[in-house]
Parts: C-alpha cells; sequence; structure tokens
C-alpha cells in the first residue's frame, strides 16, 4: 500500500507538469489568432478577469485565507504582482518588441533563475546533477530553435531584457508561491492570486477593451478567447500550483523545456511541416535533461511526504 502511494504521489505531478506544458504550449497558437482583432493588453486582461471569476466560481469558500497572518496575505499579493500581473505584461510587452525565437531562446533562463533562488530559500540543493539536466535541456531548446536565426539588433533589445525580467520573475514566483501552495492549498491560493490581480487588470482592461470594436468579434473568436482562459490559464496554473506542493521548485521549472518541443510538434499537424533530424537530437537532449532533474526530484518527494504527511493534506 505505501509503494502504491509513494508511486501514485511522485509520478502523478510529472504527469501534470506534462499537461502544463501542453496547455500552455496551445496559448501562442490560439492566442495570435485572437490578437489578430484585439490588442494585447485587451487579450491579458479578459484572460486574467475571466480566470479569476473562474476560479471564483471552482472554489465558492474564500474565507479561509481572510484568517491568515498578514505576512502571509503580503507575500499572496507579492505572488500576485511576479507570476500574474508581472508575469502576464512583461511576456506580451517583450514579445512585441522583439522576435518568436528571441523568446524561445530566453525562455531557457526561467529554470535557471528558479534553480538559484530555489538554492537561496532552501527548497533546492546545488548539485552537479540539477545543472547538467538544465544545461542539457537548455541546449536541446537552443538546437532546436537554431539561435542562428536569433536578432539581437539594438531594436530587440528592450524587448530581450523584458524577457529575461519575465524569467527572472517567474523563476522567484514558482519559488514563493510553493509555500503558500503546500500552507493553504493549491486552489485556495491560486483563486485568491487571481482576484488580487484582477484589481489591477479590470481597470486596464476597461479602459482597452472601449478602443476595440466588439461588434466585430465573431462567435468564433469568443470561443477561442473562453478556450485560453479555461485551459492554458486556469487549467495550467492550478496544475503548476498542485504540482508544487508535491514536488521542488526545479523540477516544475524543468518542464518549460518541454514547451518548444510541444509547439514543433504541433508544426507538422498545423502547417504542414515535417520532422527533422534537429528535432529528433534536440528532443532527446530535452527529455534526456528533464530525466536528470526530475529523477532526483522524485526521491526527494517521497523523503519529504514519509516524513511530513500532513503537510500535503488539504
Amino acid at each position: 500500500m505505501t509503494r502504491v502511494r509513494e508511486s501514485s504521489d511522485t509520478f502523478g505531478p510529472h504527469l501534470a507538469l506534462i499537461a502544463v506544458q501542453i496547455l500552455f504550449g496551445t496559448w501562442p497558437i490560439f492566442g495570435k489568432v485572437v490578437l489578430r482583432s484585439i490588442s494585447a493588453s485587451s487579450l491579458v486582461s479578459l484572460r486574467l478577469t475571466g480566470a479569476a471569476l473562474a476560479f471564483a466560481l471552482l472554489q465558492r469558500k474564500l474565507t479561509p485565507l481572510l484568517k491568515v497572518p498578514v505576512k502571509d496575505l503580503l507575500l499572496l499579493v507579492f505572488c500576485c504582482i511576479l507570476g500574474v500581473v508581472g508575469n502576464q505584461f512583461l511576456y506580451v510587452k517583450g514579445l512585441s518588441l522583439t522576435t518568436a525565437i528571441n523568446s524561445t531562446l530566453l525562455s531557457t533562463t526561467i529554470p535557471v533563475f528558479t534553480l538559484f533562488v530555489s538554492i537561496l530559500f532552501g527548497h533546492d540543493r546545488l548539485s552537479p546533477r540539477r545543472l547538467l539536466g538544465i544545461a542539457l535541456a537548455a541546449g536541446g531548446v537552443i538546437y532546436l530553435v537554431n539561435p542562428a536565426h536569433a536578432d539581437l539588433s539594438p531594436h530587440t533589445t528592450a524587448g530581450n531584457l523584458l524577457l529575461v525580467s519575465n524569467s527572472l520573475v517567474y523563476g522567484i514566483y514558482i519559488v514563493i508561491s510553493k509555500t503558500l501552495f503546500e500552507r493553504y492549498g493549491a486552489l485556495n491560493v491560486i483563486t485568491w492570486i487571481f482576484l488580487v490581480g484582477s484589481l489591477v487588470t479590470v481597470p486596464v482592461g476597461i479602459y482597452s477593451l472601449r478602443q476595440e470594436n466588439l461588434a466585430v468579434f465573431t462567435t468564433g473568436m469568443w470561443l477561442l478567447i473562453a478556450f485560453i482562459i479555461i485551459f492554458p490559464t486556469v487549467g495550467a496554473y492550478y496544475l503548476n500550483a498542485w504540482a508544487l506542493t508535491k514536488v521542488p521548485p526545479s523540477t516544475v521549472a524543468i518542464y518549460i523545456y518541454l514547451q518548444p518541443l510541444i509547439a514543433f510538434g504541433f508544426a507538422p499537424l498545423l502547417l504542414g511541416e515535417e520532422f527533422n533530424s534537429r528535432t529528433i537530437i534536440a528532443a532527446l537532449l530535452i527529455f534526456a535533461g528533464v530525466a536528470v532533474v526530475t529523477k532526483r526530484g522524485r526521491s526527494r518527494a517521497i523523503r519529504e511526504i514519509s516524513e511530513h504527511p500532513d503537510a500535503l493534506a488539504h
């Protein structure tokens, strides 16, 4: 019985993290379609506000977090600023000022930032195994997108800096939110993070949407916006939060390297492209890196569950 429970408790988070990357991988695809008819600020505001309402409906009871210590409330607000509001606006603005290839290459810094911040907070340990895993997976992503196609000209500098800032902000969010998710439950905390975030995004959204020609919005576009809210936002953020209660932050972050691979995987289906040797070699490097990092993450998760079984009971 113990072995079965350990297996499900350690295997489940990894399945959840794979699902997260698939869901996040659909966001740029459908987002680009919607952005043909709507501004970036309008889409971000609709996405975050819609997700806040969806989480509130799922959670229903929001009172548990009203009784938490002030320091945890401040931490929750900080998580909101970093992981939702700051992350979204830095990414969208940065992407608008640079290229998609630059964005993919710079995303390789997220697990690096996450690992070192996690070490500072005592969630992870610096080890050759983790560094090797991150290097292998990052190398796979860099090889996949071919850095020779990157645009490092002066006119992309501002966008590149914003994307690096986004990587650092999101890495810090992954680490500091772990404590709140473990202490108060993933659904409780992620609901409040989005509700607090909506206080910022609603005014921005109202102003932005007043500039849009809503009369030309088709039913199909509203369905795409609903898809973005439900799957790459509500589904992905919740599964990511739940996984953080089971495994170290660096393990959560390493799975980000699967996103470019997933995007390239959609290419044969959506664009008629074919897989080539570059895709296969990159896939092997990325999966090898993920395997190296998660192997240690699983053993530590088992120890945490056996030593503190009540910490994960939400």
